[in-house]
């Protein structure tokens, strides 16, 4: 097994003033050539948008892009004709495919909105521009494994152009549990969005990351009561890219 650690605090950052944002992978001003991508997985950043503001509209072109709200809401309008409010327990995925604009907005006055902005290789170029949107709470499991996003229409949460697999992990202190990889060839990364959880060997705290890769399970022990999202992608990227 092999793995990289991100500690929180190693992170890039950018504090605009409405946005304040950490970039796990190299994102605008922040370029590490260590910290390009994990697999297909290419942006992971934990954003604040302040109120009343937001991204004003802005392209995008072959990429999986994927939003979970933290706290708060977040206003979507795209040149699909979609405008939707995402909220915390929803996930929203926008394949952008051939090219899409859009914006994001936190429309509320009195809080602040956080949300994880993920973005992933797809695994062909120029697919049908679509979005889609899910709740996510009314599968919430306890000590165990919820299936948010995959590459199956049919299945447990979001579909994208990619096989990949995201699933929330909740874990009350001293529980755990083994995962079992989707797919030969993928890799893990493992971001703590609350509590501490021992990862394989490593112990993770908040808003700190594991990439896991050359195995086909670990295990995951929460060390305190812990909210893990697990996102499980290939480590090869498509032939496009190359």
């Amino acid at each position: 097994m092999k793995t990289v650690y991100h500690k929180a605090d190693t992170r890039g950052h950018a504090n605009h003033g409405w946005l304040n944002s950490y970039h796990t992978f190299s994102f605008a001003n922040y370029q590490n050539t260590e910290r390009s991508h994990f697999g297909v997985l290419r942006v992971l950043n934990d954003d604040t948008v302040s109120q009343g503001m937001g991204f004003g509209t802005h392209p995008h072109k072959n990429m999986e892009i994927i939003s979970i709200p933290l706290e708060g809401d977040l206003e979507h309008k795209d040149s699909m004709g979609t405008t939707a409010v995402i909220k915390k327990g929803e996930i929203q995925v926008m394949s952008a495919g051939t090219g899409v604009m859009h914006s994001e907005y936190n429309k509320n006055k009195d809080e602040a909105v956080k949300f994880l902005q993920i973005w992933i290789f797809p695994k062909e170029e120029n697919v049908e521009p679509r979005y889609d949107q899910k709740s996510i709470k009314e599968g919430e499991k306890i000590n165990g494994f919820q299936q948010i996003l995959s590459p199956n229409k049919n299945d447990d949460g979001v579909w994208i152009h990619q096989d990949a697999w995201f699933n929330l992990a909740n874990f009350t202190k001293g529980n755990g549990k083994n995962y079992t990889l989707n797919k030969k060839g993928n890799g893990v990364y493992a971001f703590v969005l609350k509590g501490s959880a021992k990862v394989g060997d490593r112990i993770l705290n908040e808003k700190d990351g594991l990439g896991i890769w050359d195995t086909q399970s670990f295990n995951i022990e929460a060390v305190e009561d812990a909210e893990i999202l697990l996102m499980e992608v290939p480590m090869e990227l498509p032939s496009y890219l190359k």
